[in-house]
């Protein structure tokens, strides 16, 4: 996990309990293996020592947050327990400054899981990409025992919120792997990643779009030392926003304009809902009509300049069903008539 502001102070245990118990007793294990007690952190966290009996117990979202940071100032190991050795404070701070020079995530990736072997050899992180479909893989080199599902989860989980926050963009995942058996709490597993686990696999790893990895690196020092002040939500929240979405779209209205006539022939050209559609462009700031309107604008601009076509044949190559609506439309985009514009150009 990236490191969190020292803060001690608690809040209210707000949402949905959710995350399993199974985490919260392997923080008690790091503690115990400390020769520590648990029972302070557990309270600054309003988790009730009596849950830890309970393997199918839940904790929220945000007692989660609490105990994590607490735990790693404590140990001062934002690894938990998990590696033979202790990850000081601000290790994982240093992983995601030592990556946001990077023009792309997938550059920024590939070094985080490189320099991530500078901190410990017990696991070893890689990024693949092939036939589109990008794999950030966990090896396991030695046996994590009882940190095993936590650590594996906790990893996977950070590496990915990062690359959310580095590109201020949701990545939804096509697929998880685990190699481990599913635990008593594998109903939990839909909430801690999106798309189906595959337990009992041959790798640790997550999947999804490998689109993802030119998106470029959106953040700065500033907004690092920001972000640092609650790191952990990037491990335990959901990223919304989906910057590649408006690009999958923007690029079908342009290259499949079949594929494009209304809200659901685009949804399912894109394997969504009509629904999820709408909302995940509205996260954006974009609507499907804004981004038909601009690359219709784009398409115009084109054959006005490049072609000597009249105007009736460029109204129907952009979309239009007439000469006058594509005129009235120009205008509205340009502040000028299609004719005036290539005059002028």
């Amino acid at each position: 996990m990236v490191s969190p502001s020292p803060t001690t102070e608690t809040a209210p245990a707000l949402g949905r309990a959710e995350t399993p118990i199974a985490f919260i007793q392997a923080i008690a294990a790091a503690y115990e293996q400390r020769g520590l007690r648990v029972d302070d952190a557990l309270k600054q966290a309003q988790i009730e020592p009596k849950l830890i009996k309970k393997n199918n117990a839940r904790v929220t979202a945000m007692q989660m947050e609490l105990i994590s940071g607490l735990a790693m100032q404590e140990l001062d190991d934002e690894g938990l327990g998990w590696f033979s050795r202790r990850l000081p404070w601000g290790s994982y701070g240093m992983l995601v400054r030592a990556s946001l020079t990077s023009p792309t995530l997938g550059l920024a990736l590939a070094r985080w899981c490189r320099h991530h072997g500078l901190l410990t050899d017990d696991i070893q992180l890689s990024l693949t990409e092939r036939n589109g479909v990008a794999t950030l893989q966990l090896d396991e080199a030695r046996y994590l025992g009882v940190f095993r599902e936590f650590c594996v989860v906790s990893v996977l989980r950070n590496a990915l919120g990062v690359a959310c926050w580095l590109t201020d963009s949701r990545i939804p995942l096509t697929a998880t792997h685990l190699r481990f058996a599913p635990p008593a709490h594998a109903d939990s597993y839909h909430v801690l990643f999106d798309g189906p686990t595959h337990f009992n696999a041959t790798a640790n790893c997550l999947q999804f779009d490998a689109g993802y990895l030119a998106l470029p690196v959106r953040r700065d020092e500033a907004a690092l030392q920001q972000m640092l002040q609650r790191a952990l939500l990037l491990t335990v929240r959901p990223y919304r926003r989906d910057r590649l979405l408006v690009e999958k779209v923007r690029q079908t209205l342009a290259q499949h304009p079949e594929h494009s006539r209304n809200a659901e022939d685009l949804a399912a050209w894109l394997n969504m809902s009509p629904r999820t559609l709408h909302r995940q462009l509205q996260e954006e700031g974009a609507s499907l009509q804004q981004l038909k309107d601009s690359v219709r604008e784009q398409r115009a601009r084109a054959l006005l300049l490049r072609t000597n076509k009249p105007l009736k044949q460029i109204a129907a190559e952009v979309g239009f069903s007439n000469e006058k609506s594509f005129i009235r439309a120009f205008k509205s985009w340009t502040g000028q008539a299609p004719e005036a514009f290539r005059q002028s150009a």
